[in-house]
């Protein structure tokens, strides 16, 4: 696959500081869809992936911190258990994203 074809990451991230860690969500929040806590959905190149990593990389600790991206396979299985993390009246569209859509529903949405 090009390195300019839009796939499907998951951003997880686990930060030791609550400074950085609240610093981190409000970046995070403004480039990728929260689908729960410390778990985003990105929508874009694997170059754009790259640069969103850069970017995070400025703004933890990488001695203390763990922040990991997955891409998603194109057809993504999700096993679920428990309630979903969305509010009941949140409702996320995209209709260049199935895996965004296929996490969605994963999560009671």
């Amino acid at each position: 696959m090009a390195l300019n074809t839009p796939r499907g990451w998951l951003i997880t991230y686990d930060i030791t500081d609550p400074k950085r860690l609240v610093r981190l969500h409000r970046f995070l929040v403004k480039q990728a869809t929260p689908v729960q806590y410390s778990v985003f959905h990105f929508e874009g190149s694997a170059a754009q992936m790259g640069r969103l990593m850069a970017d995070i990389a400025t703004r933890i600790d990488a001695r203390t911190d763990d922040v990991r991206g997955y891409q998603l396979p194109e057809h993504l299985s999700i096993d679920t258990i428990g309630r979903g993390s969305l509010p009941s009246d949140i409702l996320l569209l995209s209709p260049t994203s199935p895996s965004l859509q296929t996490l969605l529903q994963a999560a009671g949405r």
